[in-house]
C-alpha cells in the first residue's frame, strides 16, 4: 500500500508552464534539530555528510533566526512570511481542548498568505512532503487538508490531514513494533500507509522524487516542502545505528540515517544538469533542540526558550546555477535573517509579486540567499514565548518576550519588567547581562517589543498555568 501512496498522482490540473524558466525551489526543515547538530556547524559525534557536501557547494549562514522555539508557529511563519502571532499559532497544535486551553487557534487560516498558494497561481507545481503540524492532528479531523493551502500534491504524517504515512516504532526487544499515530488514525480524511520508523523519511523523499518528475514532464518549475520529523523524538533509528541506546546515542543513530535519505534527494538533483543549474535548495530547523539529544553549539537554551539556543537555526543554502561560484563554500557569518524573511526572498528569487493587499513581516534579501550581498533585515526581529512555556525543562520563569536588533538581544517579561541585555557581537552565549549598564537600549527595546506585543493577537501565556503530564508537555 505504502508505494501505491507515494506513487500516485494527487495532483490537481497542472497550470500552464511558466513563459520564462524559473529556479525550482526546494525547502528542508528539520524538526528540533540544534544549530551545532551538523558536523558543518561543530558536531563531532556524527557525520552529516550530504547536508556537509551541500554546505561546500553553497552557502551556509550563522545569524538565521526561526520565528518560535516550537514547532507549529515556527511553520506557519516560513510559509506565510508573517508572525505566527498574527494568526494565533503560537505553541505546537495539540487536543482541541488543550488549544483553547492556551488561547490557540485549532489551525492556520486557509487565507493566511501562503508562499505555495503565491508560487502555484504563478504556474508552479507545488508539494509538501512530511510533518505539516499547521492543523489536523489528535482529535482535531476537520481541519482543511493540505492541498487548501495551495499544494497541489502532499504526503504527511499524524500531524496532518490528507495521504499519510505513520510509524511503527520497533524497540528491538522482541515484542511487536507499536504503532504511533496520536489519534491521527481515526481521523479518516486520506489514505494510511504504514511504515518503520526509520523510513518514514525515505517515503517522504520518494514521493518528493516523483513529485519532481511528473512537474518536469509538465514543463513546471516547482516549489516542494521536504519536511521530515526527524530528529524529534521517539529516537528509533535502523538497529545498527542504536549505539549504546541511550538518548543521544539513539539521536545521533536518527541524523546520521536521515541526512542520508536526504541525500537521495540532494543526490538526484545534483546529477541531473536541468535541475542542478535551476534549482535552488534550502536547509534548516524548525526550533532548537531537546536536552540530551542535539546541541545547540555555543548558544544558551534549547527547544521552548527564547534564548538563542531556542531560535537560532542552520541556514544552508545550494544553488550551482544560481549562486556565484567563487561564492560556493563561503561562510556568512555577519547577515542577520529569519524564516518569516524566506517568503518574500524566494518570490523574489522566484520572479513571482507577492498576494495583493498583503503586507510581509518579513524582508526580502534575495541577494543575501544567492550569496551576492551580506546585508540583514532592517527590522527588529521579536518574539513571544508559548503559552504554555512559562517554566519548562527546569526553570522557574522563562522570559516572555525577546527582541533582536542589530548587535542586541533584549529578554524581558510581558510587561518589560526583569530585563536581560545581551551583545550578541561580543557575548552569543547570552552570558552577561548587560541591562543595569544600558539603560536606554533597555528602555528603547523594551518599548519595542511590548508595542509589537500588544499589536498581536493575544493569547493565553499570563495565565495559563496547567501542570501537563510530562510525556504530554514535550510535543
Amino acid at each position: 500500500m505504502l508505494g501505491c501512496l507515494l506513487w500516485a498522482g494527487f495532483l490537481t490540473s497542472p497550470l500552464p508552464a511558466a513563459t520564462s524558466p524559473r529556479p525550482n525551489l526546494i525547502v528542508v526543515l528539520f524538526d528540533d534539530l540544534g544549530w551545532g547538530d551538523f558536523s558543518c556547524f561543530g558536531n563531532r559525534d556524527a557525520t552529516t555528510e550530504h547536508v556537509d557536501r551541500l554546505a561546500a557547494e553553497g552557502l551556509r549562514f550563522e545569524q538565521f533566526y526561526v520565528n518560535s522555539p516550537i514547532c507549529s508557529p515556527s511553520r506557519a511563519a516560513i510559509s506565510t512570511g508573517q508572525y505566527p502571532q498574527r494568526w494565533r499559532i503560537t505553541s505546537y497544535l495539540d487536543r482541541r481542548a488543550h488549544n483553547d486551553e492556551r488561547g490557540l487557534a485549532q489551525w492556520l487560516a486557509p487565507e493566511a498568505p501562503m508562499l505555495a498558494r503565491a508560487l502555484q497561481q504563478a504556474g508552479y507545481a507545488t508539494g509538501h512532503f512530511g510533518k505539516w503540524h499547521l492543523g489536523g492532528q489528535r482529535d482535531v479531523g476537520e481541519a482543511p487538508p493540505i492541498g487548501a493551502y495551495g499544494f497541489d500534491e502532499s504526503l504527511t504524517n499524524f500531524e496532518g490531514l490528507g495521504p499519510r504515512v505513520l510509524p511503527l516504532l520497533e524497540a528491538y526487544d522482541g515484542q511487536p513494533a507499536r504503532r504511533h499515530a496520536l489519534g491521527s488514525d481515526q481521523l479518516g480524511q486520506g489514505p494510511i500507509a504504514w511504515a518503520d520508523r526509520s523510513q518514514v523519511t525515505a517515503a517522504f523523499v520518494a514521493g518528493a522524487i516523483r513529485f519532481i518528475q511528473h512537474a518536469q514532464a509538465n514543463g513546471q518549475p516547482f516549489y516542494l516542502n521536504l519536511w521530515p520529523d526527524d530528529v524529534h523524538s521517539p529516537f528509533f533509528p535502523p538497529k545498527d545505528r542504536r549505539g549504546d541506546g541511550s538518548p543521544r546515542s539513539r539521536y545521533l543513530g536518527v541524523l546520521e540515517t536521515v541526512d542520508e535519505q536526504l541525500g537521495v534527494l540532494f543526490d538526484f538533483i545534483r546529477s541531473r544538469e536541468a535541475l542542478r543549474a535551476h534549482t535552488l535548495i534550502l536547509v534548516c530547523s524548525d526550533n532548537g533542540p531537546e536536552p540530551g539529544a542535539g546541541q545547540a553549539g555555543p548558544f544558551r537554551g534549547y527547544k521552548t526558550m527564547l534564548y538563542e539556543g531556542g531560535v537560532r537555526s542552520p541556514l544552508l543554502v545550494w544553488g550551482p546555477g544560481l549562486i556565484p561560484a567563487e561564492r560556493a563554500g563561503t561562510v556568512n557569518r555577519q547577515s542577520v535573517l529569519a524564516a518569516i524573511d524566506l517568503v518574500p526572498s524566494l518570490l523574489a528569487v522566484a520572479g513571482v509579486p507577492g498576494p495583493a493587499g498583503i503586507e510581509f513581516d518579513g524582508v526580502a534579501l534575495p541577494e543575501v540567499l544567492l550569496g551576492q550581498a551580506r546585508s540583514s533585515r532592517n527590522r527588529p526581529l521579536f518574539f513571544r514565548r508559548p503559552p504554555d512555556r512559562d517554566r519548562f525543562y527546569g526553570v522557574d520563569d522563562l522570559p516572555d518576550l525577546a527582541v533582536r536588533d542589530g548587535r542586541w538581544k533584549l529578554l524581558c517579561e510581558y510587561d518589560g519588567s526583569d530585563a536581560q541585555l545581551y551583545d550578541l557581537e561580543a557575548d552569543r552565549g547570552e552570558t552577561v547581562n548587560l541591562a543595569s549598564s544600558q539603560p536606554a537600549v533597555v528602555q528603547r527595546l523594551s518599548e519595542a517589543v511590548i508595542e509589537w506585543h500588544r499589536a498581536m493577537p493575544p493569547d493565553h501565556g499570563l495565565t495559563y498555568r496547567a501542570n501537563r503530564p510530562p510525556g504530554e508537555a514535550r510535543r
